[in-house]
């Protein structure tokens, strides 16, 4: 049986699934009990990238376009569920490559590596086949320039 008191459902509040929020959002619990789900933030999102996602909470739209840290977002959050301080990193996904990558396929790819600028994603070659895409943690920011261009959606952030 589902208790529903500890998710949430008893509290006026519904409880989202995890999903990626902006950048230097609280931590889930933290962030879900700050959020006054007021849109601020997506209204101060230039890319566009910023979305109502379950419960109407803010949530990265990935398809939309990239992260470019540019704080707009967490400086306009008045409730604190955003706190900008440029001495932390704004998050900790990482891209990761699935086996629908085209490049896996045999199919010769490089779409995610075109619009990495950080070039965190390297193509090491292969015999009977194109290059395969890696991503190197080190450099990758987690922006999500990589996941719309990718053809086979092949690529996501965690």
């Amino acid at each position: 049986m589902v208790d529903l008191a500890r998710r949430g459902f008893f509290r006026g509040r519904p409880r989202p699934r995890a999903e990626i929020r902006p950048p230097w959002a609280l931590a889930e619990a933290a962030f879900v009990d700050a959020c006054t789900r007021c849109d601020d933030c997506r209204t101060a999102c230039p890319q566009g990238i910023v979305v109502a996602g379950d419960g109407g909470y803010p949530t990265i739209d990935f398809q939309r376009g990239e992260c470019t840290f540019c704080g707009d977002c967490a400086r306009a959050c008045t409730s604190g569920a955003l706190r900008h301080d440029d001495a932390v990193s704004p998050w900790s996904i990482r891209a990761r490559i699935g086996d629908a990558c085209l490049a896996a396929q045999g199919v010769e790819c490089r779409a995610c590596g075109d619009h990495c600028d950080t070039r965190a994603i390297r193509f090491t070659p292969r015999l009977g086949g194109p290059a395969l895409p890696a991503i190197d943690d080190d450099l990758c920011t987690g922006c999500g320039a990589c996941v719309a261009p990718c053809p086979s959606a092949a690529i996501a952030l965690r």
